[in-house]
């Protein structure tokens, strides 16, 4: 005998609503080798997009029909020079203090290492009320550049600017 599905309100064990669960079949299936599934919490969607890939893949996602994602809320650039080189063991220290709790890696991080740059895409459906997270990594380290977004959302054009004053990443194609 099946197990009965849970009413469209009710999530379901894995944190995903069925509404989600359709739009992860859907990206991967209109997009398909051109984003991989990151890590995220139940209910949120996170996509890696080749560089190559990222106009294509941002026309997409706001042109079709079922995906529909016609507002970018926020655009960030990621320095991952020093991420993963301290743990935090916040369970254990909250009685003396979470400075007490950091755990420093000794070895110096290595400023030319591939993908140390990124921008992040929040991205909002409006029609669907669904929120969407795009990662796209610099492939060059010494002058990280992606394509600019700017001719798909125009609310990029201040968020890009600001990427780039912040951490030196340019954007291909950008107005300015």
């Amino acid at each position: 005998m099946a197990e009965p599905t849970p009413p469209p309100h009710e999530k379901p064990a894995d944190g995903a609503s069925p509404i989600a669960s359709e739009l992860t079949r859907s990206i991967e299936a209109k997009l398909q080798d051109a984003v991989q599934r990151l890590p995220s919490l139940p209910g949120d969607l996170a996509y890696e997009v080749k560089p190559e890939a990222l106009l294509a893949v941002c026309r997409t996602l706001r042109d079709e029909p079922e995906l529909r994602f016609e507002m970018l809320m926020d655009l960030a650039g990621v320095d991952f020079l020093h991420y993963g080189r301290d743990e935090w063991q916040t369970a254990t220290a909250t009685r003396s203090g979470f400075s007490r709790g950091r755990v420093a890696r000794a070895a110096a991080p290595d400023s030319s290492m591939p993908g140390r740059f990124a921008v992040v895409y929040q991205l909002l459906s409006i029609s669907r009320n669904t929120r969407l997270r795009l990662r796209v990594k610099c492939p060059d380290t010494q002058e990280p550049t992606v394509d600019s977004v700017t001719g798909i959302w125009a609310a990029a054009n201040w968020f890009e600017r600001e990427a780039f004053d912040l951490f030196g990443i340019l954007f291909r194609g950008h107005p300015d």
